[in-house]
């Protein structure tokens, strides 16, 4: 990891950037695709599936044979795993409902929110080096919660045209069957259109790489939302003599294994604490099974020392972190004062593993600096809010002088006709 000390505010910009290409470099590439699936439909998904994943598909849907079987292939203690997650994480997100809020603005005039769930969902999940299960947990469980009507789980194929059984398992156990095997920007163009046989939807919602961020963000332009950008998983770990430098270098290393294309900082008010976490992570990254993804990311990632602990919050929510882990003598300033981050872990044993897997939050978050206008997902990314106003007779006549004059002031004269008609008839 690069050290850099004492890095001049001039230079934030520059010393922060991601790792990533900008979506100008591959929106080439997504368009094109988009424009294949939306005027060819299944043929061209299983043109880019035959390219990308390696394995020609005859039918995109996981059958009810591996529906019914993927049990077997499960050990019990995964299983057992799986359902102390589930549990945690409806815990939590159940908890986020809320009533509905009604309000008399007026005599007479009665207004009031109610939210109803998004109907058509897709929930994409990443395959390739690692198959994440766990983001089905993160994703169907709010889903069920709102009240989806219509949820679709799409995730890529391996070269035998087989979905990892965790995947399936966990989203069996979350009430989804509808699974398709298709992943990167032909899932998400077939989401956007509607192919042959996958259905089109109104939102998507799950990470990925820099081409599956891309294709999520051009759906947009067709009428498609999205949960957020996700692109490569990112860390920032803030610590200083308190810390533990083998938890902050295993934190660290946790974010790396991720993917080539992941970034993890630790910025530190203390010399001592970037030293020995830099022999740390040499140490520990030996015993990776993914050490050469990790060696990668280590790469492009950073030590950075700074004189003030103000000067580091600073610099943490230009930067705006995905996840950011919060290990000083005075986490409360940090947790205080943060103001862009997707998720934040305080003190030496909250692992950011914790929010990956099983602590309840939600660990499907906005990379790339989008923490600073984006949440991570959560129960409301299922739901709409719709408002509703209801007026009587008096309340027509206590608000009614106030829309003519505001229509006319606007030059609209049928909002104001609208009005005048209701107030001479009740004269």
């Amino acid at each position: 990891m690069k050290k850099i000390i004492n890095p001049q505010k001039d230079n934030w910009s520059i010393l922060l950037q991601r790792p990533t290409q900008s979506i100008e470099a591959i929106e080439d590439t997504v368009t094109s695709i988009f424009g294949d699936i939306k005027s060819n439909g299944d043929e061209a998904v299983k043109r880019y599936t035959s390219i990308f994943d390696g394995v020609l598909l005859n039918d995109f849907y996981v059958s009810e044979k591996e529906l019914k079987t993927v049990d077997t292939l499960i050990s019990g203690d995964l299983k057992e795993a799986i359902k102390n997650a589930k549990q945690n994480i409806e815990k939590f997100h159940s908890a986020q409902k809320t009533k509905k809020v009604v309000t008399e603005t007026t005599i007479g005039v009665q207004c009031w929110q109610e939210k109803r769930p998004i109907q058509k969902v897709a929930l994409y999940i990443p395959g390739g080096t690692a198959p994440l299960f766990s983001t089905v947990l993160m994703l169907a469980i709010p889903a069920q919660i709102a009240g989806c009507k219509e949820i679709i789980l799409a995730t890529p194929p391996n070269k035998k045209g087989t979905i990892n059984p965790a995947i399936i398992y966990a989203a069996k156990q979350c009430g989804i069957t509808e699974i398709i095997k298709i992943g990167g920007i032909q899932a998400i163009a077939a989401l956007t259109f509607g192919t042959e046989s996958i259905p089109q939807v109104y939102k998507i919602f799950g990470p990925g790489n820099q081409y599956v961020t891309a294709a999520k963000q051009l759906a947009t332009k067709f009428g498609v939302a999205i949960d957020m950008p996700a692109g490569p998983s990112e860390l920032l770990i803030v610590a200083d003599d308190t810390a533990n430098p083998s938890f902050v270098a295993s934190d660290l290393l946790s974010q790396a294994e991720h993917g080539v294309d992941s970034q993890v900082i630790l910025v530190s008010t203390s010399k001592k604490m970037i030293t020995e976490v830099s022999i740390e992570i040499e140490s520990q990254i030996q015993q990776l099974s993914r050490k050469k993804i990790a060696e990668k990311a280590i790469e492009n990632s950073k030590l950075i020392y700074v004189e003030t602990k103000e000067i580091a919050l600073e610099l943490i929510n230009e930067y705006g972190p995905e996840h950011f882990i919060i290990c000083t003598n005075n986490n409360d300033f940090y947790v205080n004062g943060i103001e862009n981050a997707g998720s934040v872990f305080i003190g030496n044993y909250t692992p950011e593993s914790a929010g990956d897997y099983a602590s309840g939050t939600n660990h499907t978050l906005p990379t790339n600096g989008y923490s600073k206008a984006y949440s991570g997902v959560n129960l409301d990314s299922f739901l709409k809010a719709i408002t509703f106003q209801k007026i009587s007779k008096k309340g027509i006549q206590n608000i009614g002088n106030t829309i003519e004059l505001m229509a006319e002031a606007e030059g609209l004269d049928a909002h104001k006709n609208a009005v005048t008609l209701r107030l001479n008839s009740l004269k």
